[in-house]
């Protein structure tokens, strides 16, 4: 809370409002309610629901690191799924806390076709410092 002065001087009360209504997901605080009640409860569970989800699909990536090999899975299998799963959690991360889940279509493909870019960005560049590391160890002459 700040005040300002006016011409007329008056204080002016400057307040921001109840910045729990500017977030629809899991952090908005429900203001003169017991923890019993309806709304809490909802919180709660929403809570429980985004934990419980991410627990088990990191007990899984864990699992698949610890004993990927022993049960004799091939190791592109396994990269292909730590890629899947982690991708699942980034983006689930991303809808959840990051409220974009609650944005419209517009908004999420502003955001998603840049970081798609960024990523194909990143395997092309990888991909090309490869082949030069190949053609280097290749034409070298002794």
């Amino acid at each position: 809370m700040s005040s300002n002065t006016n011409s007329g001087n008056e204080v002016q009360v400057l307040y921001e409002g109840d910045q729990s209504k500017l977030y629809s997901g899991l952090m908005s605080h429900h203001h003169g309610e017991s923890i019993e009640s309806e709304g809490s409860k909802k919180q709660v569970g929403r809570l429980m629901k985004v934990t419980l989800i991410l627990s088990v699909v990191t007990v899984l990536e864990v699992g698949l690191g610890l004993k990927g090999s022993a049960w004799g899975v091939p190791h592109a299998i396994t990269a292909t799924l730590f890629l899947i799963m982690t991708l699942l959690k980034a983006a689930y991360i991303v809808r959840v806390f990051m409220h974009l889940g609650d944005e419209i279509r517009n908004m999420i493909i502003t955001v998603l076709i840049p970081l798609t870019l960024f990523i194909w960005f990143i395997i092309a560049f990888l991909a090309d410092g490869e082949f030069w590391q190949h053609m280097n160890n290749t034409n070298i002459v002794r």
